[in-house]
């Protein structure tokens, strides 16, 4: 439908020129009527014209345009309004085609791998499957199993509170990982183990590695997108502080936007000498020396929303990798009609900084020290990062969503 084209009456005529010859036959009307009191002889000839029948005889002329146009305006509206509802089913059938589709690839990809995923992904398992709030992934390595205790110590709630969490808030939490080179190893065995009395971990058809983090966070969100179905999916390190109810009340914000990328926005410089931190290999993609990236969301902790997991996960063979993640994530949404939104709750400082805003009533959401990308020592200081900024043990279960 063209909204710009003019709409036909029932006669096949345009409504347009209907109006214009209501128009014209008003401003007629008013001609004939003041040529008939401007004429002595037809004044003295006739009898003059009643007011009455002045009133109707206008009445009628108006009232000709205001049914047109009253028409005319609710055909369009009409119109609107039903293009609008079959959009809008066009639009929820695509996305229910394109997880339909994600899943599948998926399953396929990690079933030929080796990867033990539910395979099951036909339209009635896919249909079946729950809804959930937020999946949050917590990046981890073989190394960090102090770390991933300081976590379950502080902000993470552990054992059945865990369960409670999934099934009275929605929220999926999980330790990410891959697996060692040699896999079944002793590193992959220890993982096994800590999973198997803690129940927390999200294992990935992936070999880690430092220099992977761009590849672990694609296989991440593949993963967990086939695995649950959530209106967002976030990623986490395993060295920052979180508030969940922070984090909760943050996201639901947003939730009735499809296509949104949420986290603290920066634009930092392209490094291209080699041997430093956070070198850019493919520096010269953009631009002259000195040159700054694209605006993109930090990587300590950010959330996207369940369409952009799944164009992930089904894009995941051709999206390009650079060699710092949060970069990497921030390319594959250039061009792509996406929502950033920059939001500093997701960047607080450790005390003093998170403190001072906790007591004034607006705890942060995440917690960290720039200068360690990261809270700096994060084993010792958790605990006490915790106690001076959590929002308090129980706020999540208050918290409504």
């Amino acid at each position: 439908m063209g909204l710009g084209r003019p709409q036909k009456s029932g006669n096949g005529i345009s409504t347009r020129w209907v109006s214009l010859f209501c128009i014209a036959s008003f401003f007629l009307g008013v001609l004939v009527v003041n040529r008939l009191w401007s004429i002595p002889e037809l004044a003295e000839k006739d009898e003059e014209p009643s007011l009455e029948h002045q009133s109707t005889t206008l009445h009628q002329m108006v009232n000709c345009d205001t049914k047109e146009a009253s028409v005319q305006a609710g055909d369009i509206f009409s119109q609107v309004s039903q293009t609008h509802d079959v959009i809008m089913t066009l639009d929820k059938t695509i996305s229910s085609l394109e997880m339909q589709l994600a899943a599948a690839r998926a399953a396929k990809v990690d079933s030929e791998e080796g990867l033990q995923v539910n395979t099951e992904s036909g339209p009635e398992q896919l249909k079946d499957r729950r809804k959930f709030f937020f999946v949050m992934g917590i990046i981890t390595a073989f190394s960090s199993r102090k770390r991933r205790d300081s976590i379950r110590d502080t902000w993470m709630p552990k054992g059945e509170e865990l369960k409670k969490l999934e099934l009275e808030k929605g929220i999926i939490m999980r330790f990410v990982i891959g697996h060692s080179a040699s896999p079944g190893g002793v590193l992959d065995r220890a993982i096994d183990a800590e999973d198997a009395q803690h129940k927390d971990f999200l294992r990935l058809n992936h070999v880690e590695g430092y220099h992977e983090l761009s590849s672990k966070t694609q296989i991440y969100f593949s993963t967990a997108v086939a695995k649950w179905d959530a209106d967002f999916y976030v990623k986490v390190d395993d060295d920052i502080h979180i508030n969940l109810g922070m984090v909760g009340s943050t996201l639901a914000r947003h939730r009735s936007k499809t296509r949104v990328y949420v986290g603290c926005m920066k634009s930092g410089p392209v490094l291209s000498q080699k041997g430093v931190k956070y070198h850019e290999p493919e520096h010269w993609k953009f631009g002259e020396d000195g040159n700054k990236y694209f605006r993109h969301a930090t990587g300590q902790i950010y959330a996207i929303s369940k369409d952009l997991a799944t164009y992930i996960s089904v894009n995941r063979h051709v999206l390009h990798l650079y060699a710092n993640e949060d970069v990497s994530l921030g390319s594959w949404f250039i061009g792509l009609d996406v929502e950033h939104v920059d939001d500093r709750s997701l960047c607080c400082g450790t005390p003093l900084d998170c403190e001072w805003k906790a007591q004034a009533g607006n705890p942060c959401a995440a917690s960290f020290d720039w200068s360690c990308s990261g809270i700096c020592k994060s084993v010792e200081r958790m605990q006490e990062v915790h106690q001076r900024c959590g929002e308090g043990d129980g706020a999540i279960w208050h918290t409504s969503f």
